[in-house]
Formats: structure tokens, sequence, C-alpha cells
């Protein structure tokens, strides 16, 4: 099988770049496949593609850019040169742009290429109807909210057009199928990066490190985070370090450039930028806690599962998709107020002071990250194309005897 994947992909500063990474990593070990196509964005550094030697081909097409209006015809212009027998989307609904137009032209790709006869599978990680617009970011108007639900509801409807569409969440499922009266869509779980040996949960001597990792600015944000992390040490006398691994989220350039500086007499706080994949473990490995200050959630979280597998305990919002998605792959961590910057300081001291519990939610945590390793992801869709490719080959054949 020669797969293509579209994808952002690191260096790039595009929305599940990290995700598609390690995609393409594990997917280029499946011994199902002859070739992989990467039809990535554009970025200014080289693409991160360190492999093992052993595996399938891998052909590059930088043919796609962030908000560019021309995405359609450079894409199939890509796709017409290798010609992949399947085709991956790997999407959010702002993938292609945060202005309108490139964003929902973007997202006509996955129907395109079934149209010229490619299998194809769609990943989107978040459903509009999941999405509260307000809290991430896209809008507080009223008005503007149902015209943005009336939008994402087309923009669904094109991606549905998708032989098959993946979900990470069982409510996904339901929740498409019950809407858009469709039978094509299934529930593939996020999948764990990397499954690192089990260790003996310890953390490194000297100050406990708490880390948050993302892209910041909308619903990710990092100033309760750090008044939390404040309050702790003034009121328990924990000697803490604070970092905060990851960039802006591309639509809030310079947020956390004044978050440094509207908190920059609060001492022991690393700005980390952007992590490169081979930093990605020691980040992990360092931390004590791991913390999801989200005040809205829209999918399923890499970080969460990212922690999992490196042992970590989590603090993670009560509310949404993260509340749901820890009880459904087994998950546990201490959940707080969105709301409420003393509640979040409770939950993290209450990890922080107690050592036995802390490995006590690492050892489950790392239970439930290894339960769906990537190659096991991978796999499924490997499974689900070649159930497609069957069934358009038998499609063929009736055409032609009859």
């Amino acid at each position: 099988m020669k797969l293509a994947i579209v994808t952002a992909y690191p260096p790039s500063k595009v929305t599940l770049n990290e995700y598609g990474y390690h995609l393409v990593q594990h997917f280029k070990k499946n011994m199902e496949l002859t070739e992989l196509i990467l039809l990535v964005d554009k970025t200014e550094g080289e693409k991160e593609l360190v492999f093992e030697e052993d595996g399938c081909k891998i052909t590059v097409k930088e043919c796609w850019d962030f908000n560019s209006y021309l995405n359609i015809p450079r894409v199939l212009k890509a796709v017409n040169s290798t010609k992949p027998d399947s085709i991956l989307f790997n999407l959010q609904f702002m993938k292609f742009g945060d202005k309108k137009i490139p964003a929902a032209m973007g997202l006509m790709l996955p129907y395109i290429c079934k149209l010229k006869g490619i299998a194809t599978i769609s990943l989107l990680h978040n459903i509009l109807e999941q999405v509260d617009l307000e809290n991430a970011g896209f809008t507080s108007n009223k008005l503007l909210q149902k015209f943005y639900n009336f939008v994402g509801s087309m923009l669904t409807r094109l991606v549905l057009k998708s032989d098959v569409v993946a979900v990470t969440m069982d409510k996904y499922v339901t929740t498409l199928e019950d809407k858009y009266k469709v039978n094509n869509v299934v529930m593939i779980p996020h999948g764990t990066f990397e499954i690192p040996t089990e260790s003996d949960y310890s953390v490194p001597e000297g100050p406990l490190k708490v880390m948050t990792f993302g892209k910041f600015g909308t619903y990710k944000k990092v100033e309760a985070l750090i008044e939390a992390v404040d309050i702790i040490r003034k009121n328990k006398k924990i000697d803490i370090d604070l970092t905060i691994a990851g960039t802006d989220n591309p639509n809030v350039a310079g947020y956390l450039d004044s978050v440094k500086e509207k908190y920059s007499h609060i001492p022991n706080v690393t700005y980390t930028g952007y992590v490169k994949e081979e930093d990605v473990a020691t980040l992990f490995e360092e931390s004590a806690v791991v913390v999801f200050p989200y005040t809205s959630t829209t999918g399923s979280s890499g970080v969460l599962h990212q922690a999992g597998s490196y042992g970590k305990a989590v603090v993670l919002p009560d509310l949404g998709d993260l509340s749901t998605l820890i009880k459904d792959e087994g998950y546990r961590g201490e959940l707080f107020n969105p709301e409420s910057t003393i509640d979040l300081a409770t939950a993290i001291g209450k990890i922080l002071m107690d050592e036995d519990y802390r490995k006590e939610l690492g050892k489950v945590n790392y239970q439930a990250a290894t339960a769906y390793p990537m190659d096991k992801i991978v796999s499924m869709y490997v499974g689900k194309f070649n159930e497609i490719l069957h069934s358009k080959k038998a499609k063929s054949s009736a055409f032609s005897r009859a």
C-alpha cells in the first residue's frame, strides 16, 4: 500500500504537528506499507525526519501553507504526482487556517480525494458540537456562535463524505451518527506516542517540578497556574519550579510574552518555547506533576497520553472531554474547578505533599497509556484502509461484470 498523510509536521507551529510526527514514525514501521507520502505544510526549518533505517520508503511533499487560498490545487498536484492508494487526513477544524475561507477550503480536500477514487480516512480530533466556542477562544458573540455552528455543520458534512471518519472518543461517534445520520464514523483511540520502560516513579532531587505543555492563549491559559504555584509556595513552604513548555497558539501571538511581563516578579518560572521531539522525554521525566490549565476542551489530549506514558500524576479541569476521557480510558488525576485558582492550588498541593499518592497516580496512568500504543493504533488504520480498498475493488469487479 502507498499511503499519503496530510498533516502539519515538525518544526511546524500548526496544531497537531506532534501527532503527525508520531503517526509517521509508527506507520513507517508497518510491514503492509511500501511507501509513505507526507503531504505537509511548508516550514522554514528542515522537517524532523529522524527514524530507524528499516521500514518503508518516505516521500516528502511540502505542498500547503496555513491560511493559503491555494491549498486545494497544491495538495492535489502532489497527490497526482505521487499516486497514493490511500490517504489519511490528520484534522481539526482550523487545521488549514484561522481565516474562514482557507480553513473551509482545506476541509474540502478529503471529499475531493474520495471522488478521485483514493481510499480516504479523515481523523477528526474534535467536533464542533462538543466545543464551547466562547471559552475555546473563537467568539463570545452569540450571533457569531450560531454562524460558526452553521458553518461548522456544513464543513462536518463535507468531512463526513470521506470513506471513513475516525474520532478519538465514543461519544463523538454517537453525536455524529445521531445528528448527521451517517454510518461511516468509527472510534479509533488517540493512542500513546511512546511507551518508555516503566520507571520507579521517582523524581530528581531538588525543587519539585510542575509542568504544563501545549499551545497557549485561547482555552489553554497559564495565569491561574502561575498564581496557584505561588500560593502553594507561600502556604505549604514547598520548593517548586514551574515549567511552561510550548508556544503561543497561532491565534494569540504574543500571549506568553505578555504573561512573562505580568508575572516577572514570581521566581522560578521557566518558559521553554518550542520543544523539539528529542527533548520531550526529559521534560516529562523531570516533572513531578503535569497540569492542564484549560478553561475548555476541544477533544482528546495528546499531552495526557504522553504524561501517562512517563508515569506522571496529572491535575485536570473537571469539565468536558477530559473528564469523559479519564473515565473511558482509565486515567486518574486530581480534578479542579477551572474557575478557581484556589481549587487548582489545592489539587496540585495534594499531589506534591503526598509522595505515595503521586506515585500511585503515576502507576495508574502508565497502565492506561500502555493499553493503546501507537503501533496498535496504526494497525487499526491500516485495517480500515484494507477494508475500503477491498470494497472498492469488489464494486469495480461487479460493475465490470454488469
